[in-house]
């Protein structure tokens, strides 16, 4: 399939949150700790490079999925600096593209908005997204609200006198999914 034929998605969400752009952005920008706060997403993250110290650079490949039976392997760069502002990366492998995080403060909440912009590149996706396009959709809506809970339960857990009072972030869908 040529490269413009791949199909793409362009999918925007938005989080609320309580706490500071500081401590979403310091949650966001490590991404060694995705498996941590956000399992129900992220099952492997290996990181390839640090980059520079405003982040841009930094790579890791990661291994995720949402509720429906598929898996991702995908290379994720920080490509612009993370700022109060946001951060921008780049996705290669299975996905292909690219994905923009906004941070805008709203008294004690943070808005944080996702732009992300990518097209199929794992075969199973390319072939079934004329059929499953929708369900392929929804995936992505289920792996983003597990996301803002858990986000939530993470900067709750950094806050907390006790972070074991907090409870601990949803699981993947399939509990003994391969690693």
């Amino acid at each position: 399939m040529p490269p413009s034929a791949v199909p793409s998605y362009h999918f925007v969400t938005v989080w609320r949150v309580a706490g500071t752009i500081g401590e979403v952005r310091a949650v966001l920008g490590d991404s060694a700790s995705l498996t941590r706060w956000w399992p129900s997403v992220y099952l492997d993250v290996v990181p390839r490079a640090d980059g520079d110290p405003d982040g841009v650079g930094r790579t890791v490949d990661v291994y995720t999925k949402g509720w429906l039976p598929y898996t991702l392997r995908w290379t994720m760069t920080i490509t612009e600096p993370m700022t109060d502002g946001g951060f921008a990366l780049a996705a290669a492998g299975d996905l292909e593209g690219s994905g923009r995080w906004t941070f805008a403060q709203d008294g004690p909440e943070v808005e944080s908005t996702y732009d992300w912009r990518v097209a199929a590149s794992k075969p199973l996706l390319r072939r079934l997204s004329w059929l499953l396009r929708p369900a392929f959709a929804a995936n992505h809506r289920w792996a983003m609200d597990r996301g803002e809970q858990s986000l939530a339960l993470e900067l709750r857990r950094r806050r907390a006198a006790d972070p074991a009072t907090v409870p601990p972030p949803p699981g993947p869908t399939f509990r003994g999914w391969p690693r």
